[in-house]
Protein backbone atom coordinates (compact mmCIF):
# COMPACT_ATOMS: atom_id res chain seq x y z
CA UNK A 1 0.00 0.00 0.00
CA UNK A 2 1.48 3.11 -1.11
CA UNK A 3 -0.80 5.34 0.58
CA UNK A 4 0.69 8.87 1.17
CA UNK A 5 -2.37 9.91 3.26
CA UNK A 6 -1.37 9.06 7.11
CA UNK A 7 -3.70 6.87 9.03
CA UNK A 8 -6.05 8.29 11.95
CA UNK A 9 -3.76 7.39 14.79
CA UNK A 10 -0.60 8.86 13.00
CA UNK A 11 -3.07 11.82 12.69
CA UNK A 12 -3.76 11.92 16.23
CA UNK A 13 -0.17 11.70 17.97
CA UNK A 14 0.90 14.86 15.22
CA UNK A 15 -1.71 17.04 16.53
CA UNK A 16 -1.13 16.08 20.24
CA UNK A 17 2.87 16.48 19.73
CA UNK A 18 2.40 19.99 17.72
CA UNK A 19 -0.04 20.88 21.10
CA UNK A 20 2.60 20.34 23.45
CA UNK A 21 5.01 23.32 24.23
CA UNK A 22 8.89 22.48 23.44
CA UNK A 23 11.64 23.65 26.35
CA UNK A 24 11.84 27.04 25.08
CA UNK A 25 7.85 28.18 24.18
CA UNK A 26 6.98 26.54 27.60
CA UNK A 27 4.94 29.57 29.49
CA UNK A 28 6.66 30.93 32.86
CA UNK A 29 3.26 30.89 34.02
CA UNK A 30 3.31 27.26 34.99
CA UNK A 31 4.69 26.28 38.81
CA UNK A 32 7.59 24.19 38.96
CA UNK A 33 8.38 25.54 34.81
CA UNK A 34 9.93 29.09 35.96
CA UNK A 35 13.86 28.91 35.61
CA UNK A 36 14.05 31.09 38.24
CA UNK A 37 12.11 29.18 40.37
CA UNK A 38 13.76 26.06 39.73
CA UNK A 39 17.11 28.16 40.53
CA UNK A 40 15.65 29.39 43.97
CA UNK A 41 14.56 25.64 44.46
CA UNK A 42 17.99 24.48 43.82
CA UNK A 43 19.48 27.29 45.96
CA UNK A 44 17.28 26.71 48.74
CA UNK A 45 18.14 23.00 48.60
CA UNK A 46 21.95 23.60 48.34
CA UNK A 47 21.78 25.95 51.20
CA UNK A 48 19.98 23.36 53.46
CA UNK A 49 22.75 20.87 52.62
CA UNK A 50 25.30 23.04 53.71
CA UNK A 51 23.93 23.80 56.88
CA UNK A 52 23.24 20.71 57.39
CA UNK A 53 26.87 19.86 56.87
CA UNK A 54 28.27 22.61 58.75
CA UNK A 55 26.02 21.27 61.53
CA UNK A 56 27.57 17.75 61.22
CA UNK A 57 30.82 19.00 61.09
CA UNK A 58 30.47 21.02 63.89
CA UNK A 59 29.24 17.91 65.84
CA UNK A 60 32.42 15.62 64.30
CA UNK A 61 34.91 18.55 66.09
CA UNK A 62 32.91 18.56 69.77
CA UNK A 63 33.02 14.99 69.47
CA UNK A 64 36.47 14.73 68.45
CA UNK A 65 37.59 17.17 71.37
CA UNK A 66 35.71 15.45 73.65
CA UNK A 67 37.49 12.15 72.85
CA UNK A 68 40.49 13.77 73.36
CA UNK A 69 39.91 15.15 76.52
CA UNK A 70 38.86 11.86 77.95
CA UNK A 71 41.67 9.98 76.53
CA UNK A 72 43.99 13.06 77.98
CA UNK A 73 42.18 12.64 81.36
CA UNK A 74 42.49 8.68 81.71
CA UNK A 75 45.59 8.34 79.89
CA UNK A 76 47.65 6.86 83.15
CA UNK A 77 44.69 4.07 83.94
CA UNK A 78 46.52 1.47 82.92
CA UNK A 79 49.23 2.11 84.60
CA UNK A 80 47.70 2.83 87.76
CA UNK A 81 45.74 -0.33 87.39
CA UNK A 82 49.06 -2.48 87.63
CA UNK A 83 50.27 -0.41 90.40
CA UNK A 84 47.03 -1.26 92.36
CA UNK A 85 48.40 -4.99 92.58
CA UNK A 86 51.67 -3.38 93.95
CA UNK A 87 49.98 -1.69 96.90
CA UNK A 88 47.95 -4.65 97.96
CA UNK A 89 51.07 -6.17 98.25
CA UNK A 90 52.70 -3.72 100.01
CA UNK A 91 49.89 -3.53 102.47
CA UNK A 92 50.18 -7.33 103.41
CA UNK A 93 53.92 -7.11 103.46
CA UNK A 94 53.27 -3.88 105.91
CA UNK A 95 50.85 -6.25 108.00
CA UNK A 96 53.50 -8.51 108.70
CA UNK A 97 56.05 -5.76 109.40
CA UNK A 98 53.29 -4.92 112.05
CA UNK A 99 53.28 -8.60 113.31
CA UNK A 100 56.96 -7.54 115.00
CA UNK A 101 55.67 -4.48 116.64
CA UNK A 102 54.74 -1.03 115.56
CA UNK A 103 57.98 0.43 116.51
CA UNK A 104 60.16 -1.33 114.90
CA UNK A 105 62.01 0.51 111.66
CA UNK A 106 60.73 -2.31 108.72
CA UNK A 107 57.06 -1.16 109.90
CA UNK A 108 58.19 2.57 109.87
CA UNK A 109 59.91 2.37 106.73
CA UNK A 110 57.15 0.73 104.67
CA UNK A 111 54.50 3.04 106.68
CA UNK A 112 56.30 6.27 105.03
CA UNK A 113 56.85 4.50 101.60
CA UNK A 114 53.01 3.61 101.08
CA UNK A 115 52.25 6.93 102.15
CA UNK A 116 54.27 8.25 99.83
CA UNK A 117 53.21 5.62 97.16
CA UNK A 118 49.43 6.73 98.08
CA UNK A 119 49.84 9.97 97.88
CA UNK A 120 51.13 10.31 94.60
CA UNK A 121 48.13 7.87 93.20
CA UNK A 122 46.40 10.10 95.03
CA UNK A 123 47.63 12.91 93.07
CA UNK A 124 46.84 11.31 90.02
CA UNK A 125 43.24 11.09 90.36
CA UNK A 126 43.19 7.68 92.38
CA UNK A 127 40.86 7.17 95.14
CA UNK A 128 40.50 4.23 97.41
CA UNK A 129 37.12 3.01 97.70
CA UNK A 130 36.22 2.35 101.54
CA UNK A 131 33.48 -0.38 101.67
CA UNK A 132 33.35 -1.56 105.42
CA UNK A 133 30.07 -0.64 107.27
CA UNK A 134 28.71 0.91 103.48
CA UNK A 135 25.63 0.23 101.79
CA UNK A 136 26.19 -2.70 99.54
CA UNK A 137 26.14 -1.17 95.76
CA UNK A 138 27.22 -3.26 92.82
CA UNK A 139 28.74 -0.42 91.21
CA UNK A 140 31.19 -0.56 93.46
CA UNK A 141 31.35 -3.46 95.37
CA UNK A 142 31.89 -7.04 94.25
CA UNK A 143 30.16 -8.97 97.11
CA UNK A 144 32.15 -12.58 97.39
CA UNK A 145 30.12 -13.58 100.17
CA UNK A 146 27.36 -13.22 102.58
CA UNK A 147 27.26 -13.76 106.14
CA UNK A 148 25.16 -13.62 109.20
CA UNK A 149 25.61 -10.82 111.25
CA UNK A 150 23.22 -9.23 114.32
CA UNK A 151 25.08 -6.31 114.32
CA UNK A 152 25.19 -5.47 111.12
CA UNK A 153 21.79 -4.49 108.94
CA UNK A 154 21.46 -6.79 105.87
CA UNK A 155 22.59 -5.76 102.72
CA UNK A 156 25.43 -4.22 104.12
CA UNK A 157 28.85 -4.41 103.68
CA UNK A 158 30.83 -6.37 106.97
CA UNK A 159 34.14 -6.31 105.99
CA UNK A 160 35.97 -5.55 102.82
CA UNK A 161 38.66 -8.40 101.68
CA UNK A 162 39.89 -6.37 99.03
CA UNK A 163 40.06 -2.38 98.36
CA UNK A 164 38.61 -1.10 95.41
CA UNK A 165 39.95 2.27 93.18
CA UNK A 166 38.32 4.88 91.33
CA UNK A 167 40.17 6.99 89.39
CA UNK A 168 38.52 10.16 89.15
CA UNK A 169 34.66 9.79 88.35
CA UNK A 170 35.66 5.63 86.73
CA UNK A 171 35.82 2.68 88.56
CA UNK A 172 39.43 1.07 88.19
CA UNK A 173 38.72 -1.96 90.46
CA UNK A 174 35.62 -2.85 92.76
CA UNK A 175 35.84 -3.68 96.45
CA UNK A 176 35.78 -7.15 96.92
CA UNK A 177 33.39 -7.27 99.91
CA UNK A 178 31.63 -9.72 102.10
CA UNK A 179 27.88 -8.65 102.78
CA UNK A 180 25.37 -9.32 105.62
CA UNK A 181 22.95 -11.27 105.48
CA UNK A 182 21.34 -10.11 108.55
CA UNK A 183 20.80 -11.79 111.88
CA UNK A 184 20.95 -15.76 111.35
CA UNK A 185 17.36 -17.40 112.04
Amino acid sequence: MSNTQPTEAEARDTDDAAAMPTDEEQTPDAPGDDPTARMQADLDRFRDLALRSQADFDNYKKRAAREKEEAIKYANSSLLERLISIIDNFELGLAAAKGEGETSPIFSGMSMVLKQLTDFLADNGLQPIDATGQKFDPNLHEAIAHEPSAAVPEGTVVRQTRRGYRMKDRLLRPSSVVVSSGSAK
